[in-house]
């Protein structure tokens, strides 16, 4: 036998079964589970015996949904989520400039008007008085709005002529001057202008990143890195797994979500021979990645109705219907499955229709579509998720931003029908959870604590938000363990402490099934193991 982990408090999510206390692993798959006695009968004299302390083991955690090489790229950027004002961006922009004098591209990300004394969006204007002289792109911290200076107008031709394109806006001023702001759509006039990366800076940024999952307990990523990169670029990202695989250097599994916004994109990419499920136990491609809309902060997420604190706009689709449909059957006619990012209700109504059409044009067992986000949805979508077995990509932890905003945004009505994992999660719907970082931090202990208290990080509301909608430890636990991997298929080989499967685990410093449900965002990884072989201890 390799390893023994003994003398701890495993929970292996195995319904039904007891708390164990070891496990024996052999070449990266779980041989026995049970009592120390049982499990420590197997050591051989090669055998490597860790012991837990008796401390919490669960099986390693999935994050459903995040984007890995945007995360670790965002490592390189400065970095906006401490900002409270314009002032505050500014000032954290020139700091960081003025210890890098040798950048040709300021790039930025994090910001958020939601919680800046100005309460409104920054503009060239204010980005100039950092720099005039190189072009500077700061994103938003939901990822679907982008601010650059004049200079980076320039660079990128962009006037007051400059058409919108659809499924995007370029705001301007009265005088129908851009104001910088780029949203949805619009930002990839942006992404094409922005310095080009190479395999090289692809794989040093996945490595950052990967260094700083292991750390919260996550040993697989669903994540959608193609969005990193201007579009068509997408074999740069598939040559950087390829070759950390092959040099022993990926720290979690991937089941990488494809983002191929056009049709010409996703026809080229199937007609390479990629599809669902292609690849190793450590590098996958996964489903189909599609944006329908943006975010509620930025008031671009589709609700096919007027948001109830600004009449005036609906929010951005980013595709007609007829598109969104193409789209969907021809991934299913490829044998690829879909993931689409849906925050709106009206997005979330259009990606149905599709599926639906989709699945009676094309019929195929068990292609497991999935919503990413399914934050505003109503009755009758509510239901949509099982009756078409959609999957619901859910991130918890979204809850400590939205909860001051979901009601003025979309009224008090729809808000109650909103974020209802719960009630997803009793009509058979698979569950997922994740962060979409780098949106939001990847820490799985802030989702749980989100998911079962229902209340923001410092605490509030009392009582919880929408208490109803409260998953139990356990529920929440499942959401990022065996949610995660039905939405890639691996619910046979991981996401349990079972015999046969991965030995992909967690070791916690408490037990969260005990502690008061207030603690668990507290809860500290000590260790995490994947395929057998420790990858962090604290």
């Amino acid at each position: 036998m390799d390893t023994i982990f003994y003398n701890g408090k495993i929970y292996t999510m195995e319904k039904g079964w007891d708390v164990q206390s070891a496990v024996a692993v052999q070449d990266g798959i779980i041989q026995r589970v049970g009592s120390d006695e049982e499990v420590l009968a197997l050591k051989t004299e090669g055998t490597k015996c860790v012991d837990l302390q008796g401390k919490t083991m669960l099986p390693g955690f999935t994050d459903s949904h995040m984007h890995l090489l945007s995360y670790g790229y965002s490592l390189e950027k400065v970095n906006f989520y401490s900002a409270r004002s314009v002032d505050d961006l500014v000032s954290l922009a020139k700091d960081f400039l003025a210890k890098r004098p040798y950048l040709t591209w300021l790039q930025g990300r994090g910001w958020n008007q939601e919680y800046w004394t100005e309460g409104r969006f920054p503009t060239r204007h204010d980005l100039d008085r950092i720099s005039t002289e190189i072009p500077m792109s700061f994103t938003r911290a939901c990822g679907h709005i982008i601010v650059c200076n004049s200079k980076a107008l320039e660079v990128m031709g962009v006037t007051k002529d400059t058409p919108d394109p659809f499924g995007g806006q370029i705001d301007r001023d009265e005088n129908r001057e851009p104001l910088g702001i780029f949203r949805e759509a619009a930002r990839d006039i942006v992404y094409n202008a922005l310095p080009e990366l190479t395999v090289d800076d692809v794989k040093r940024m996945l490595r950052n990143g990967m260094d700083e999952l292991v750390k919260a307990g996550i040993t697989e990523v669903q994540t959608d890195d193609f969005e990193a990169l201007p579009p068509g670029q997408y074999q740069k990202v598939l040559d950087a797994y390829h070759q950390l695989e092959a040099a022993g250097e990926l720290k979690v599994r991937v089941f990488e979500q494809c983002l191929l916004a056009s049709q010409d994109l996703l026809e080229k990419f199937l007609s390479e021979g990629h599809h669902t499920g292609e690849g190793t136990p450590m590098f996958r491609v996964g489903p189909l990645k599609l944006m329908a809309d943006g975010s509620l902060g930025g008031r671009t997420a589709y609700l096919g109705r007027p948001y109830a604190d600004d009449p005036s706009t609906e929010g951005i689709p980013v595709f007609t219907q007829e598109q969104l449909d193409k789209l969907i059957l021809t991934a299913q006619q490829g044998g690829m499955m879909a993931a689409v990012h849906c925050i709106g209700c009206g997005a979330a109504e259009m990606t149905m229709h599709a599926i639906e059409a989709a699945q009676l044009a094309c019929p195929k067992p068990d292609l497991r579509h999935a919503i990413v986000h399914c934050q505003i949805t109503d009755k009758p979508l509510l239901e949509q998720f099982a009756k078409l077995n959609v999957v619901a990509h859910i991130q918890p932890a979204f809850v400590d931003d939205d909860i001051p905003i979901v009601e003025a945004r979309v009224g008090k009505e729809l808000t109650q029908t909103s974020y209802n994992w719960k009630t997803l999660q009793d009509s058979g719907v698979c569950i997922a959870g994740g962060s979409d970082s780098p949106v939001i931090d990847f820490s799985v202990m802030n989702g749980i604590y989100c998911a079962v208290t229902r209340k923001r990080l410092n605490g509030e509301p009392e009582g919880g938000w929408l208490p109803d909608q409260k998953l139990t430890v356990e529920e929440a636990v499942r959401t990022y363990t065996m949610g995660g991997a039905y939405a890639s298929y691996d619910e046979r080989v991981r996401s349990t402490i079972r015999n046969g499967k991965y030995a992909d685990l967690v070791v916690l410093d408490r037990d969260i099934f005990e502690i008061p449900a207030e603690e668990i965002k507290d809860a500290k990884v000590e260790m995490t193991v994947l395929n057998g072989e420790i990858v962090f201890t604290r």
